[in-house]
């Protein structure tokens, strides 16, 4: 490839990348599809702009192996046997039911080969990790009960991937008529060296670069490593994804995981990017306009055949509510990337043929495609829908409390340990009925399951002949629908209610609650109290800057409740905050010197006789 192409290439890709990435997480769909898209239009199929499809899918399958080689870094032992109920229970479930059904369906209604069914069983059954993880890092629900159990699914199909990407080749040298035991000894000796290998090579030579002190060789080195493993194990015959996973979780336990991990994130991230275009190029759109009954079909075959059993999964053996069960459905029932390298591994070793795996292609990156608009759709169905708890809430029968606490995390639970520890009598609500479960575990009595903005609840509460209102929530919206009840029904119960930032904390100043608590601010007014003593400054003087700053702050709150809704307004307070702060700040310090030349000028002097 001449450097001309090459740059030319090179534009096109980045230019494509640019334009159609920001437009689907615009809409909130995705970076994935956008690589998926990126790739459909500048290829063969549509534009024509890059043709070379086989050329760039060799270069960006590198990204896959380093994909692979982080994964190994962030399944460290201790991490899997903290989780390994929910990853080598649920997760194995899902793979097992999943490729079973999928790899059936594939031998008895499509007639692939046993082999070849079993490929696809275990390849259709995995969902995409790059989607999934995304997609609930944006929606900011990845520590929500089925966040978490998406998370363990999609490390046991990481996991799950690697064994079926190495028996690829060992079924392939099977369908010969001898079977090649030279070869699987041969792939069993090869993973026993690297695993040898890295156990009492990797981290000496990572000690001895880290001497050098340069980011550079560093990044070098864990290329290196990732690349020289891959590559023996390509010379082996075994796959090179298996290669730098086997690497990773070698280090996964050493002082340098996390600033591998830094080093070949970006890497990753960009290679990975060229994988999806690249998987978007070779879609066959041809296949879709000549057979568009046959693609949409086994698209919706396999959202409804993993979805039926991903549902029954989540109701069954994880206890998920019927929404977030439909939230779990939703996010896991596509397909997934690693389904692309092992349908190419299988093409290429002829357990399936190159016809079948374009149809296959296609149909997971339309399942892929759909997923983003599918998880949105189930979103608002969820939000028009009225939410109907998965129990009864609790009977509400106790002695008359003096507060009322209004969420049990993490600050709840702080506020009713100390209450309890006074004899102070309360009465704890809570939404969520697995918090509640996994509460009562630990604390006995007045902790009850139901919506503190429920005026039913509060009223059999006895909110009454309560004297204060604890507002906990984390959920501004839930916190701010109860502050607004209370404030109505409840008007003589004193309200102390937790903010999240300055706009919560404006809106609930709006509704009259006084002095609202930022649940980030003590703690962080406390951790720059230590800073400051750690750069020498005495405790007094420490403390004093700080509660300078957090009389200064707390009146300049009121003054931009006030204007909070103008933003121009807003903007200027804020930049006459700063200046109006540094000249406090330096005049406290010219006082500060003058004071101390005041002290050395009251000093007796010394003499010749001292």
């Amino acid at each position: 490839m001449d450097s001309h192409h090459f740059l030319q290439s090179a534009v096109v890709f980045l230019l494509a990348t640019v334009i159609a990435v920001p437009l689907t997480k615009r809409f909130r769909l995705g970076a994935v599809l956008g690589y998926l898209l990126a790739g459909v239009v500048i290829g063969p199929q549509l534009l024509g702009l890059i043709n070379d499809t086989e050329g760039v899918a060799a270069i960006s399958e590198f990204g896959v192996v380093l994909m692979l080689f982080v994964i190994g870094l962030e399944l460290s032992p201790q991490r899997l046997w903290v989780m390994r109920h929910s990853v080598f229970g649920t997760g194995l479930l899902q793979v097992a039911s999943c490729g079973i059904a999928i790899a059936a369906a594939a031998y008895y209604l499509f007639g692939l080969p046993g082999k070849g069914a079993a490929i696809v069983g275990g390849s259709l059954a995995l969902s995409s990790t790059a989607f999934g993880l995304q997609i609930l890092a944006e929606r900011k629900e990845a520590g929500s009960a089925y966040g978490r159990q998406v998370f363990s699914i999609l490390l046991f199909q990481d996991l799950a991937a690697i064994p079926l990407i190495a028996a690829v080749p060992l079924l392939a040298s099977s369908t010969a008529k001898h079977f090649d035991l030279f070869g699987v000894m041969r792939t069993v000796g090869v993973i026993v060296a690297v695993v040898a290998g890295g156990r009492y090579l990797l981290r000496p030579v990572f000690r001895f670069v880290a001497r050098a002190d340069s980011v550079e060789v560093f990044t070098a080195t864990a290329l290196l490593v990732v690349t020289g493993v891959a590559w023996l194990m390509e010379l082996a015959g075994v796959s090179a994804t298996l290669g730098a996973f086997l690497a990773g979780v070698l280090l996964a336990d050493s002082e340098y995981r996390h600033e591998l991990e830094s080093n070949i994130e970006p890497f990753k991230g960009l290679l990975l990017g060229l994988f999806f275009v690249s998987v978007g190029m070779s879609m066959d759109l041809t296949l879709l306009l000549r057979q568009p009954l046959l693609i949409f079909g086994l698209v919706g075959l396999l959202l409804l055949l993993k979805g039926v059993l991903l549902w029954l999964l989540g109701r069954l053996p994880s206890r998920l509510s019927r929404s977030d069960t439909l939230r779990l459905v939703v996010l896991l029932a596509c397909g997934g990337e690693f389904a692309f390298v092992v349908l190419r591994l299988a093409a290429d070793r002829q357990l399936i043929q190159s016809g079948q795996r374009d149809v296959l292609t296609l149909v997971i990156s339309m399942s892929m495609a759909l997923t983003p608009l599918l998880v949105v759709l189930a979103a608002r169905l969820l939000h028009v829908l009225p939410r109907k708890p998965t129990r009864e809430f609790d009977t509400i029968d106790t002695d008359t409390p003096r507060v009322i606490i209004a969420g049990f995390g993490r600050v709840g639970q702080i506020i009713a340990r100390v209450l309890r520890a006074q004899g102070i009598p309360f009465v704890a609500l809570e939404h969520s009925a697995e918090q509640v479960d996994l509460s009562r575990r630990f604390v006995s009595g007045n902790l009850f399951f139901g919506d503190p903005a429920r005026p039913e609840l509060l009223r059999a509460a006895q909110a009454d002949k309560a004297e204060v209102f604890v507002l906990a929530t984390d959920d501004p919206d839930a916190n701010l629908r109860t502050a607004r009840l209370v404030k109505r029904q409840f008007p003589h119960l004193k309200l102390i209610a937790r903010a999240r930032n300055r706009q919560h904390v404006f809106r609930l100043m709006d509704m009259g609650v006084d002095a609202p608590v930022r649940e980030t601010f003590h703690s962080s007014l406390k951790m720059t109290r230590m800073t400051l003593e750690a750069l020498g400054l005495s405790s007094e003087l420490a403390a004093d800057r700080v509660e300078r700053f957090r009389r200064y702050d707390e009146e300049l709150l009121n003054k931009q409740a006030l204007v909070y809704d103008d933003e121009t307004k807003l903007l200027q307070s804020t930049r006459d905050a700063l200046v109006d702060l540094q000249q406090l700040f330096e005049a406290d310090a010219a006082s500060d010197a003058e004071r101390v030349r005041q002290r050395g000028a009251d000093a007796t002097p010394l003499t010749a006789d001292d």
